[in-house]
Order: C-alpha cells, then structure tokens, then sequence
C-alpha cells in the first residue's frame, strides 16, 4: 500500500499545473460547487467595488464618469480634516462605539453564563425565545417603539414619574441619546449574539465539571475555572472582529432616531457620509469615499493592532 502511494505521488508530481488543477477539480468537484456561491458574492459585492476607491483621489462627476474625471491626489481628505464637524464625528463615533463595546460585548457572555446554569429546560427554552425576538423585528419598527416609548407621555416617562422624576422626550435631550443607543442595542442583539457562547459552552468536556465536583468545586468556582477557561477562545475571536468594525456604527438606527437637537453627540461618520453622498440636493460622492476609506483604515488598524496584541497576551488570534 506504501508502495502504490509513493508511486501515485511520484506520478502526480511529474503531471503540469494546468493537469494537476484539471485532475484535483475532477477529485473533488463537489466541494468546489459548494464554494462557488460563496465566490461569486465575494467577487461581485467585496472586490469588485474596490474599484470604485478611486473616486476618492478624484473630482468625481457623474457626467463625466469615473475614467474621465480628474485626479486631485489627498485632497478630499485634507478636505475632511480640517471639516469642522470632523472632531465632533471622531468624537461621537469612538465615544458611541465604545459604549457599545464596553456594555453590548459582555451582555451576551453573561446571558449565556446564566443560561448554562439553568437546570430547568422549559424555562431556558422560553428566556431564549423571548431574548431572541428583538433581533426579528424590522429596525423600523424597532425604531418606532423606541420612539413610543421615549416620548413625554411614553412607557419610559411613566416609569421615571413614578419614582419621582419628570416627564419629558428622552429622545430630543442629548444627554440620554447616547444611553438610549446602547440599551436599545444590547435590548436587540443580546439573545441572538449569545447563540455562539451557547455552542462553545455545548463544547466543553463536561467530565471537567464532574472532576470539579468530586474535588468540591461549587457552581461559581466551576464556573470561573471551567467555563470562563473555555469560552476564552470564542471570547477573543469575536472581539477581535469586534474592534475590527469600530467606527461601523450602526447609522441606520442613528438616522432614524436623532434629531437636529442631539446631533451634536449623536453624528457619526456614517450618518455624515450618508447626508454628504445620499441626502444632499448637490452628491459629494468623492468626499463621501474618502471618509468612507478613512474609516475601513482605522477599522483595519485597530484589527491588526488588537489581533498582535491578542497572540501575544491569549496564543488566540486570527492570523
């Protein structure tokens, strides 16, 4: 049997690349059509619109198209920079973001920490279900019921009145914006972002636990030593890709909740590129690509940077 591989690979060592592509594609055609779909979208919707970057090193006219309009080099970023919104944008994108991250990243963890240690099947099943719905709901709709309940007379008036405060629209004062934002979020995506922790928990050799027991370990120590340990890996991973996406703030939900009254801390990059490019009587589609890039590079830096930072601290990384 040795013998016949050695030979076998002898032989298609000897075969020229375009017969060694023929030959590995006849062996396995069928996983090749499983990826092909996964292919085409890539091509088509993430490297064929970098062709479209180009823009932002132009003075983009739709008349004229893409080939013929002229190259002005950095100039729609040294545009940006010195915008005087560009410090209020940097601003409310990290300050948005980071709550985001600071209070939305653990929801979830925590949620499936809880989960795990529920013994009765029918009650977890249904917490599930509740905390998964949210993220089903249409963001319109989402973003109407927030509205609903932030007005003077809403849901959330009601309760504040009732412990003595004064009822008002949460929505048009600037200094709960921000909070509103972030609860909304982990209100949204908490039950659905928890699906993953739930399966790597799933993962975890349970005979871990039994030698904890037998060694007196209590659920909290268990669950320290045990799961937390387990979950690590996940944990990075998904933060990793996290910070990767920092300034992607979530404009859609932004756009439908600020006002001229909370634009001050709730502007952000996004919202900016959208009202410049899309919501404007006169389209600045070169400055809106140039922030548009300025963005994915921050993004990218602060995913190497957390990546390296990452192997260095946990041996867990993407690359």
């Amino acid at each position: 049997m040795a013998k016949s591989n050695a030979v076998i690979n002898a032989h298609y060592k000897r075969l020229s690349p375009g017969k060694k592509i023929a030959r590995d594609f006849s062996h396995n055609k069928y996983k090749y059509l499983m990826i092909l779909p996964v292919l085409v979208y890539l091509i088509l919707f993430c490297y064929k619109p970098m062709y479209g970057i180009q823009i932002a090193f132009k003075n983009f006219k739709v008349t004229r198209g893409m080939a013929k309009s002229p190259w002005v080099g950095l100039y729609w970023f040294e545009h940006f920079f010195n915008d005087p919104y560009f410090w209020r944008l940097l601003r409310n994108t990290f300050t948005i973001s980071g709550l985001t991250i600071l209070f939305g990243f653990p929801a979830p963890i925590v949620l499936a920490l809880m989960l795990n240690e529920v013994r009765n099947s029918k009650f977890k099943r249904t917490v599930q279900t509740i905390t998964y719905m949210p993220y089903f709901i249409s963001l319109v709709v989402l973003c109407s019921l927030i509205k609903i309940y932030c007005q003077q007379y809403g849901l959330v008036s009601d309760i504040v009145s009732f412990f003595g405060g004064v009822k008002q629209n949460w929505l048009q004062d600037p200094r709960y914006f921000r909070i509103i934002y972030v609860i909304s979020d982990i209100w949204q995506g908490i039950g659905w972002n928890s699906i993953i922790y739930l399966a790597a928990l799933s993962g975890i050799d349970q005979e871990q636990y039994e030698a904890a027991r037998i060694d007196g370990a209590n659920r909290f120590q268990q669950m320290l030593h045990i799961t937390l340990p387990g979950l690590l890996p996940t944990i990075t991973i998904l933060f990793i890709l996290r910070m990767g996406s920092i300034l992607n703030v979530g404009y859609e939900k932004i756009l439908l909740l600020y006002q001229p009254t909370t634009y001050e801390v709730a502007d952000v990059f996004s919202t900016y590129t959208y009202r410049i490019s899309l919501g404007a009587t006169t389209p600045q589609y070169s400055l809106s690509t140039a922030v548009s890039l300025f963005n994915t590079v921050v993004n990218v830096v602060f995913l190497l940077i957390t990546n390296f930072l990452s192997g260095r601290t946990t041996e867990s990384s993407l690359f």
